[in-house]
């Protein structure tokens, strides 16, 4: 279900002094399999499209009733700042979420983490070093984010 996160190429984001992951929230970071990341992609992303680059108008991500209402904002202002904390608009629109809820940062099929919602927003900073498209979502949960790498994001609502 897991493979170690050293697998990762790119494993070197998450073991930066800026932004600086704790080892407690890095122990809580999860790589999945491909097999399993291959699964949460259909499951939560797209059972046609293996990479955000090829979304099409039927995948969810691209219906207008999937946007949240002012859910296009910039995330690269806050990203370069020295503040921590996600952009509130960003927490408001997972405010139903509570720090435990199992989220999947979903870079492409089979590249996706698992982690507590607690964990990303500590450590958001480090996971948007991989900002080309990666979809946020919560298992069991409508809310999602997807990140651009020209700096903005979309506020989202999962469509069955």
């Amino acid at each position: 279900m897991y493979q170690p996160l050293e697998q990762f190429s790119k494993s070197w984001i998450f073991k930066r002094n800026d932004p600086k992951v704790e080892a407690e929230d890095l122990q809580q970071i999860h790589l999945l399999s491909e097999a399993r990341a291959s699964q949460i992609w259909r499951d939560y992303i797209s059972d046609e499209q293996l990479h955000p680059d090829h979304f099409t108008e039927r995948d969810w991500l691209n219906n207008p009733n999937a946007q949240a209402p002012d859910g296009k904002l910039q995330w690269e202002k806050a990203w370069d700042s020295d503040e921590v904390s996600l952009p509130e608009e960003v927490l408001v629109h997972f405010s139903a979420w509570g720090d435990d809820t199992k989220v999947f940062f979903c870079c492409h099929n089979e590249l996706v983490f698992e982690l507590e919602w607690g964990v990303f927003k500590r450590t958001w900073k480090a996971f948007l070093f991989l900002d080309n498209g990666p979809i946020l979502v919560g298992k069991k949960k409508k809310q999602a984010a997807q990140f651009h790498s020209n700096g903005w994001m979309n506020l989202l609502y999962r469509q069955s």
